[in-house]
């Protein structure tokens, strides 16, 4: 079995682990940062929208030998406004105008077929109007809008309302992340841009989910014990799932980094990026949240319920009474006395966890 494999079934066993739990006003703190940086940089910057939301002109030229660079500065020079150039497969160019009306678009042609030195009748010229965008817009808010929604009743029915709300948490902050990236970097937000956020949404979903699933199954019955708090059986839980989900995250990550590195920083594919890059980012702000937000906030907020109150109280009484005696807690443990698959709190990094009762001793004891 490889490393990373023996170290999975460590983490699910519960002999080794990390306190998610325990450091999660660390990860807040990180995640805080890291939202206002994302909220300065959309506030300061704003985004770069694409024509299909501002408007404009799209001008396909045939093969020619003026270069992109050139191009670029002709187009500007006759539009008065910032032309975006790319190199068609054909030699030819595909050169992109915003906030141009029909009466200036006739304009502009012609004078590209001047400096291009290419007849007027081979430009082809595509006019997109705001409203048009603005259409795509409304439909892509609605359409997150409803995607929330049903989201958060989903995850309210299959486990609770707590878990509904850590969730729309997350996924608020994955968004807003990517979207702050966007305007930092100054990439153009086409469709494909609307496309890869609402994408991220189901990846992020689906690691926030397991973790979810296993928590759900590891608490049943909890209040029967005194052995572990709502918070250490989360934290056991994030740990026996967290090879998986580092497995699955880094997966999907390749083939959309060969897409945004390759295709559209090697080969020029500027298109490629439009959805890339919200991928890329989306991805790796999900599988942060799942891990570092969702379940860490589904703790605090179950913790605060007087029945996770109380028993917390008599965990820790007992811990201190054990401690008193030179005693450990989980030697007064009756075989019932966890929940189901009596699932641990996860032990520093390193260290050795005490098995739960029921799985050694003697042979009555185990099930």
């Amino acid at each position: 079995m490889s490393r990373l494999g023996t170290l999975g079934a460590r983490l699910y066993r519960g002999e080794v682990g990390y306190d998610f739990i325990g450091k999660r006003k660390i990860w807040y703190g990180i995640s805080i940062l890291i939202t206002i940086t994302a909220i300065v940089g959309l506030a300061v910057s704003g985004l770069n929208m694409g024509i299909e939301f501002k408007g404009g002109a799209v001008f396909t030229t045939p093969k020619t030998s003026v270069s992109v660079a050139e191009a670029e500065d002709l187009a500007t020079e006759a539009s008065g406004h910032q032309a975006i150039v790319q190199k068609l497969g054909n030699g030819g160019l595909r050169i992109q105008i915003t906030e141009v009306d029909t009466a200036k678009s006739d304009e502009i042609k012609d004078k590209l077929s001047k400096d291009l030195d290419v007849p007027t009748e081979k430009i082809a010229a595509d006019l997109v109007g705001p409203s048009w965008g603005e259409q795509i817009a409304n439909k892509a808010w609605t359409g997150l809008g409803i995607f929330m929604v049903l989201v958060v009743i989903y995850l309210a029915i299959a486990f609770e309302w707590r878990m509904a709300i850590a969730a729309l948490v997350a996924l608020i902050h994955d968004i807003t992340i990517t979207v702050g990236v966007y305007a930092l970097v100054g990439f153009e937000v086409t469709p494909g841009t609307v496309i890869g956020l609402l994408t991220i949404l189901g990846y992020s979903l689906y690691d926030t989910v397991v973790v979810f699933d296993s928590l759900k199954e590891g608490t049943q019955g909890i209040t029967k014990q005194t052995r572990w708090t709502y918070s250490e059986i989360a934290n056991r839980s994030i740990n026996g799932t967290l090879v998986r989900s580092i497995n699955t995250t880094v997966v999907a990550l390749l083939p959309v980094a060969g897409l945004l590195f390759i295709g559209g920083g090697v080969l020029g594919a500027g298109m490629l990026n439009d959805i890339s890059l919200a991928l890329f980012v989306g991805l790796a702000a999900g599988a942060y949240s799942s891990i570092f937000i969702a379940t860490p906030l589904v703790a605090d907020l179950k913790e605060r319920d007087p029945q996770m109150k109380a028993l917390k109280k008599r965990i820790l009484a007992k811990r201190a009474a054990a401690a008193a005696k030179g005693e450990s807690a989980e030697d007064e443990q009756s075989d019932g006395d966890h929940p189901q698959d009596a699932t641990p709190a996860a032990a520093v990094v390193g260290q050795r966890q005490q098995p739960p009762r029921g799985h050694g001793r003697t042979p009555g004891n185990r099930r």
